[in-house]
């Protein structure tokens, strides 16, 4: 992928992950030809507006509760320039780099529509920062989601009149010193502008469509930790066979079922039929069930988000005709950030519950007396004088117990703001936090599951036979784990090797 070119229509969920993660070698980005024309006629219907005297919300009025409060053509401009820096109230950690790279181009995209009044020069000016690596310093935390990402989005237009701060090569300094390194100058804001940089989903949104592109990767590493736990306590994979999930035929479910199949096949750590010993617990028999679950939270955020790239989300929105004879501006509501906040909150259970069930299988692996027999208890041989893999458990554990706290839905939270006329907010940017804690709990989660699999699978070679092969698609991983991570005969320092699994995650999905 060497350019992506905006037209506010046609922006991919696969385009936004190139251009955030790409770095250094990420594609340019540039506006379509058709969406120039389109900025610009739209920049000339607020010309035309302030001409013709007219009052428009947000250009020759105050914002918010001042809706009220006519602003004189000649102040329009500084009009502009006071909602930046007066909305640059974000706090909290600043976010990461591929973060604020997909918010940048998103914001550039919804304004590449040409409903926002923008002017093109403005707008390349954000490309140039993308292109350039000129990366505002954006704080987390300072948006409700509704009126947009008002906070934290003003934080990034500010680098673009010069103020805040900004990183470039990794180093941070103030605003106009990277955009002088960088080859740029500042912008002077002109009517609607700086209304239409920081008033939008942008932030939620970015976020979101990260931690669902990384909800796809754990749903993937949820199936693989689990059909390693599964030959490592010796499971039957008779529970997946398609006959019984064609008679309950949610998609997911039926292709979770097909991929567990397909990742165990030939393998000779799972059972056959045992007249003793018919089904296994829950957490190895309901994968199909719970996995597939858990992927329908994924598919509805992907559809969610992809809808969201390309739709407009500021206020007011600015109708012209070719000629920009016929103007109408009209105030609404696309900012409200309420569809993503559901969205992102279901996704975040959803991935709470794929942390859950990791856990359980975890201490089905420690838990003699759970597995039979199969494994020794806390996968050591001499337990008492070792603790073996006692404390992994409860690592497990206490990450599960505070997704469960993260997990509560921040969309059923609202509280009103200016004066009251911002009188319900969806909390979307805080649901996108919380999904990615959550998200990175759960990694960990699902390595430690991983790592206490590996170790299970061990002991269960010593008693069939090293020769006997693991499935097509957990050899490998098995194999990738064993390449940087011992068996533990012993009690050791145990979290080197906890992030060595980690680390791995990249390679196994």
């Amino acid at each position: 992928m060497q350019e992506v070119v905006l037209d506010g229509e046609s922006l991919t969920f696969e385009e936004v992950v190139a251009v955030a993660y790409g770095r250094p070698d990420a594609p340019r980005v540039r506006l379509s030809e058709r969406a120039a024309v389109n900025v610009g006629r739209a920049a000339e219907a607020v010309e035309k507006l302030l001409k013709r005297g007219e009052i428009a919300y947000g250009i020759t009025t105050g914002f918010g509760a001042f809706k009220d409060r006519i602003i004189s053509v000649e102040e329009v401009e500084r009009l502009q320039r006071n909602i930046v820096v007066s909305h640059a109230v974000g706090v909290g950690n600043p976010f990461d780099e591929p973060t604020t790279r997909a918010i940048m181009l998103i914001r550039a995209n919804t304004l590449a529509r040409g409903f926002s009044g923008i002017r093109p020069e403005t707008l390349n000016l954000l490309l140039e920062l993308l292109n350039r690596g000129v990366h505002p310093l954006i704080p987390e935390k300072g948006s409700l989601g509704a009126s947009g990402d008002l906070a934290p989005l003003a934080h990034m237009a500010c680098v673009m009149i010069g103020e805040g701060e900004a990183l470039l090569g990794g180093e941070k300094m103030p605003a106009a010193d990277a955009l002088a390194r960088a080859g740029l100058a500042p912008v002077k804001l002109a009517a609607k502008e700086g209304l239409a940089l920081t008033n939008g989903t942008t932030i939620m949104t970015a976020v979101g469509l990260l931690e669902t592109h990384n909800a796809k990767r754990m749903a993937e590493l949820a199936d693989l930790a689990g059909c390693l736990s599964l030959e490592a306590l010796h499971g039957t994979t008779l529970a997946f066979d398609e006959r019984i999930h064609a008679l309950r035929p949610h998609p997911r479910q039926v292709q979770c079922a097909e991929n567990l199949r397909s990742i165990l096949e030939g393998s000779e750590f799972t059972r056959k039929f045992d007249a003793s010993n018919v089904q296994d617990a829950y957490t190895l028999r309901c994968i199909p069930q719970v996995h597939g679950a858990c992927r329908d939270a994924v598919a509805y955020a992907d559809w969610m988000v992809k809808l969201e790239l390309n739709a407009v989300t500021d206020n007011p929105l600015i109708f012209c005709d070719e000629n920009c004879d016929e103007i109408e501006v009209i105030s609404g509501g696309n900012f409200h950030g309420e569809p993503l906040a559901l969205a992102f909150d279901y996704l975040a259970i959803a991935l709470s519950e794929l942390g859950n069930i990791s856990e359980r299988r975890i201490m089905r692996l420690t838990d003699e007396a759970s597995n039979a027999h199969v494994l020794p208890a806390f996968l050591t041989e001499k337990g008492g004088l070792n603790s073996g893999f006692m404390i992994v458990q409860y690592t497990a554990a206490a990450l599960c117990t505070e997704n469960k706290i993260l997990a509560h839905p921040a969309a059923v939270d609202t509280i009103p703001t200016s004066a009251n006329v911002e009188d319900h907010v969806s909390m979307g940017a805080t649901a996108a936090l919380k999904l990615r804690q959550i998200a990175e709990n759960l990694e960990r989660i699902l390595g430690l599951e991983l790592f206490a699999a590996a170790q299970g699978v061990d002991f269960r070679r010593q008693r069939i036979g090293a020769e006997k092969k693991l499935g097509r698609r957990t050899q490998p991983v098995y194999e990738l784990i064993r390449a940087k991570v011992p068996f533990i005969e012993e009690d050791t320092l145990m979290y080197p090797h906890i992030e060595a699994v980690r680390a791995l995650i990249d390679e196994i999905v």
